[in-house]
């Protein structure tokens, strides 16, 4: 039996998870003829098609299907490998702060897994809203920051696109009225500023219906039927879903979220900014990854202290 490149798993995987060449050419930093010819040696290795045509693209076929649940679970199995013969006899701290969007998500089990290969690592885990945590990070105070984008940086090494929504009680409002009512967190917030843009653009009446300095506030607002509010599909949850079609709502933009490590930070954060940076592209949103940040990424892997 001939063994399967890991990096040929990879590349499938990027195909399975971007649906497309091109997008799994951008997330592995290959050119599209390159992935066609990985998925050409994957099926020469198995003795069978994994890639089917589908109008102007292609498609999994069942053993691709199948294939790529494999290389899920194989390259899990070598991130942990490799991580716990990195981190069983580190110690030291990791300063990491991050938005309410992903520490109520999938943020839990990423620190589960690091710690099973990290025993010894003490987190200080920063929640809050994104400015402010940018300020820390800037002052040297977090290593890893994970909050929405605000410009390109050296030290970036994500970045998350993930489309905005309309949100709201699944009880719909509790008073539909004219105006839209609109639960929004206290300004700054890219959120805020992109639903009144979009209803201003629109000609839609609008008025603030409820704020909170928190995402707990804004979910006890749009569970109550208050108003409407725009978050991504991270604060969709018991009681919260998708705003009716019959409110006509405007269209908005994708909110973006970025990933940064620390210049300079200790060998046990750029571990864990790396198990970041693989996992949370897999969590169900759109993502996007520079390839310039791919190669800061590669080294502070391997330099990073």
């Amino acid at each position: 039996m001939s063994p399967m490149d890991p990096e040929l798993l990879r590349t499938l995987l990027a195909f399975a998870e971007g649906g497309s060449l091109a997008r799994a050419a951008m997330a592995v930093n290959r050119s599209p003829s390159a992935v066609t010819a990985q998925m050409q040696r994957l099926e020469a290795l198995i003795g069978e098609r994994i890639l089917a045509p589908a109008g102007r693209g292609r498609v999994l076929t069942p053993v691709g299907e199948e294939l790529a649940a494999h290389a899920r679970r194989i390259l899990d199995a070598h991130r942990d490998a490799w991580l716990s013969l990195k981190g069983a006899r580190a110690d030291g701290r990791i300063s990491l702060g991050s938005t309410q969007d992903f520490a109520d998500t999938m943020l839990p089990g990423l620190l589960r897994r690091f710690a099973r290969s990290h025993p010894r690592i003490r987190l200080d885990l920063r929640i809050g809203r994104s400015r402010e945590l940018a300020a820390a990070f800037d002052q040297g105070q977090v290593d890893i920051l994970l909050a929405m984008h605000q410009a390109a940086t050296g030290d970036e090494l994500l970045v998350l696109r993930e489309q905005m929504l309309w949100l709201c009680s699944d009880r719909g409002l509790a008073a539909e009225e004219e105006e839209v009512p609109l639960a929004v967190l206290d300004p700054p917030c890219g959120f805020r500023a992109a639903a009144i843009s979009a209803l201003e653009g629109a000609g839609r009446r609008f008025r603030i219906a409820a704020t909170s300095p928190s995402l707990s506030g804004l979910r006890a607002a749009v569970l109550s039927g208050i108003a409407v509010t725009t978050r991504t599909e991270r604060f969709l949850d018991a009681g919260v879903e998708r705003a009716p079609e019959h409110l006509a709502l405007p269209a908005l933009p994708p909110a973006e979220f970025s990933l940064r490590l620390r210049v300079r930070a200790e060998k046990p954060a750029a571990d864990l900014a790396t198990l970041l940076a693989d996992e949370l592209p897999r969590s169900g949103a759109r993502s996007g990854m520079r390839p310039e940040n791919r190669a800061h990424l590669s080294s502070s892997r391997s330099g990073s202290r």
